[in-house]
C-alpha cells in the first residue's frame, strides 16, 4: 500500500503558521511522516479511520498568496462527503484488491509514502523523485516504510493523479479537495482526509 499525500492540503488543515514559511512547513511535515514510516507501526487506513466518511471542504487548501483564517483550520469532519463518493470509494477498493500487498487481514500495514509538493513548498530541503510519465515506473513501487517526494512542475493535483496512475497496488490519497478526491478515485485510489493522517502523526 502507498499513501499519496497532498502536502498543500494537509499543511492547510492545521494553523501552525505554515503560510509564513511554506517550504519549512513542508519539511516539518516530511520529517513527521518519515518518523511514522520508520517506526514500523502498522497503520489501519480504513474502518477505524476518523474522518473517512466526513472530510473537510476546500477552504483550507493553501493556494499561493492566500492565508487562511486560523479559525478555519480545524473544521475536519464537518462537511459530509458528496453523494457518490462512498460508492466510488468502495468500487475503487474492490478494483485494487487483487494488487494489494497488505498484511493478511488487508488492513494492518506499514505503508510507503509519496509526498507531492507544489508552489513555494517545493523549496523544502528534502530529497525528491521526478514526476512520473505514464508507465515509466519513475516513482513506484514504494517499499514499505519509505518516503518519497515529488515536486510538481505545474499543478499539484495533476501530479498526484499522475502518481496514483503510476503506482502499483493499493493507493490511498490524503486530501480534502473535492475535485482531487474525485479524480483520484477515478484513477484507482481510495481517499482519507488530512485529519486522519495528522491523527496518525500524533499517536
Amino acid at each position: 500500500m502507498t499513501i499519496v499525500v497532498d502536502v498543500a492540503n494537509v499543511m492547510g488543515s492545521r494553523p501552525d503558521g505554515w503560510w509564513r514559511d511554506r517550504a519549512g512547513a513542508a519539511a516539518r511535515l516530511h520529517a513527521e511522516i518519515a518518523r511514522l514510516a520508520a517506526s514500523g507501526r502498522a497503520i489501519r487506513p480504513e474502518g477505524d479511520a476518523p474522518g473517512e466518511d466526513n472530510v473537510p471542504g476546500e477552504d483550507n487548501v493553501p493556494r499561493e498568496g492566500n492565508v487562511p483564517r486560523e479559525g478555519n483550520a480545524a473544521r475536519e469532519g464537518n462537511v459530509p462527503r458528496e453523494g457518490n463518493a462512498a460508492r466510488e470509494d468502495n468500487a475503487a477498493r474492490e478494483d485494487n484488491a487483487a494488487g494489494e500487498d497488505n498484511a493478511a487481514d488487508g488492513n494492518d500495514v506499514t505503508p510507503g509514502f509519496v509526498l507531492v509538493l507544489e508552489g513555494a513548498a517545493k523549496a523544502a530541503p528534502i530529497p525528491s523523485a521526478p514526476i512520473p510519465a505514464a508507465k515509466t515506473g519513475a516513482v513506484g513501487p514504494v517499499p514499505s516504510g519509505e518516503v518519497r517526494v515529488v515536486r510538481a512542475s505545474g499543478s499539484g493535483d495533476d501530479a498526484i493523479v499522475a502518481v496514483v496512475r503510476e503506482l502499483p497496488g493499493r493507493r490511498v490519497v490524503v486530501t480534502a479537495d473535492r475535485e482531487l478526491r474525485a479524480r483520484s478515485v477515478a484513477a484507482g485510489a481510495t481517499i482519507l482526509g488530512p485529519g486522519w493522517l495528522l491523527g496518525q502523526l500524533t499517536d
